[in-house]
């Protein structure tokens, strides 16, 4: 039994639903009781005064790499459910590229115990395409989904064999799932260090050109539409596929996409001076790219907001720019830098900001959360929009320092976070 929880004074921004103005927030028995003013709670209940903050469905991520099993060094999925947690999210979901991958029920059901044992931020894992991530054969998707997977992915490994993708998005069909796609045209991009362009021309390094991501884009829409299978985009990051993913949507076919903090914040000029923690796959790309992700996001051509996490040792990063792994750290500056780069220069309005990190998430993989309706699930946020803080590395939860936005003055933040109607994360006074 959890202790009932009433949120006074906040203001309320439910996506869900398209409300948004000062009202109180009653959770009970792990569930939203009721929303409205002058709320009663039972004696006994734990009171947590809002106001002044925004109270929002929990934060949903719908990709990160959380590394256990096999990389525990890097991240656990108790260490990178906390750093969920210290960024807002209520949800994350965890790619299959461990060791081994999530390609059988075993793995899946470690990855639901290992988070439940943790009791922080919910970890819903995405189970593999393929055998091995192998790219031949297909996964047994109904064994995956039965231990307790929510959508299929290759990620990190883009699925070259149209056939499979295609056999693929018609297997998923059957049990109502999307189809994640990590693009990226391996012929054209292999050997390639970041974007091609005039920055790597300068720094002598090869160049993964942004036709890499948008064939692959193409291609898996075309598939979409002869097969009526949903496809998720991964992590988009060039002007070109959000051209492709606007006709798609023109054309009413079953796509959605995916773009990180770092692809509407960052271009290649942050490789300059051989920064690895500017490295990533998909590269950073041009100032124009940038500004297309962004008006996609608010045009809602881009669906929702993802984070990528992906821990790295500092050793690992500290190689020549060629050997250095790519990803970075995104759950405990997503937020953050949402509000700054979006929200506060006017290209979304913070109900829309939300509604890309907690509805709309919620919506495409069918998860619970995502909305305060009542008789949803408590997990709830409380940000905080205007907060003023320094992003400073060795203050994360997760095991891992791998981030190119240390030290950058960021506006908005998390203060706090319940799952399942308990908090799992209250900020201290910082």
């Amino acid at each position: 039994m959890t202790r009932p929880i009433l949120i006074r004074g906040g203001r309320v921004i439910d996506p869900s639903r398209g409300s948004d103005g000062i009202a109180d927030v009653y959770l009970v028995e792990g569930r939203v009781a009721s929303v409205g003013l002058n709320i009663t709670g039972e004696d006994g209940c734990q009171v947590i005064d809002a106001r002044g903050k925004v109270v929002s469905p929990g934060l949903i991520d719908l990709h990160v790499h959380l590394r256990e099993p096999g990389f525990e060094d890097l991240e656990t999925i108790a260490t990178g459910a906390m750093a969920a947690a210290a960024g807002g999210f209520a949800s994350v979901c965890a790619m299959p590229n461990t060791d081994p991958p999530l390609d059988n029920q075993g793995a899946i059901g470690f990855v639901v115990s290992q988070a439940q044992k943790a009791a922080k931020a919910r970890v819903y894992p995405i189970g593999t395409i393929s055998v091995g991530q192998q790219g031949e054969k297909l996964s047994e998707f109904g064994e995956l989904l039965g231990a307790g997977a929510v959508a299929i992915s290759d990620d990190g490994k883009p699925v070259m064999s149209s056939h499979l993708m295609r056999t693929a998005l018609e297997y998923a069909q059957t049990f109502g799932i999307p189809v994640a796609d990590h693009c990226e045209e391996l012929t054209l991009a292999q050997g390639g260090a970041m974007h091609e362009g005039i920055v790597a021309t300068r720094l002598g390094l090869k160049g993964i050109p942004a036709a890499a991501e948008e064939i692959h884009v193409s291609r898996d829409i075309l598939l979409s539409q002869l097969t009526g299978g949903r496809v998720h985009l991964c992590h988009m990051s060039t002007r070109g596929s959000v051209a492709l993913i606007r006709r798609a949507k023109e054309l009413g076919l079953p796509v959605t996409a995916e773009v990180t903090p770092h692809h509407f914040t960052l271009t290649h000029h942050a490789c300059e001076g051989y920064n690895t923690n500017a490295k990533m796959n998909p590269p950073l790309r041009e100032a124009e790219d940038v500004e297309a992700l962004q008006q996609a996001l608010r045009d809602g051509v881009i669906d929702v907001i993802a984070t990528d996490h992906a821990p790295h040792h500092y050793d690992a990063k500290e190689r020549e720019f060629d050997d250095a792994p790519n990803g970075i750290l995104g759950l405990e500056t997503a937020f953050g830098l949402a509000m700054t780069e979006l929200v506060q220069p006017g290209i979304l309005t913070l109900p829309q900001l939300l509604h890309r990190m907690s509805t709309r998430p919620a919506q495409i993989f069918r998860l619970p959360g995502g909305t305060l309706a009542v008789g949803a699930p408590a997990d709830v946020t409380i940000l905080d929009p205007t907060a003023q803080w320094t992003v400073q590395p060795s203050r994360f939860f997760s095991k891992s320092r791998n981030t190119p936005f240390g030290g950058r003055k960021l506006v908005g933040r998390a203060d706090l976070t319940i799952v399942r109607g308990r908090v799992v994360f209250e900020r201290s006074g910082e």
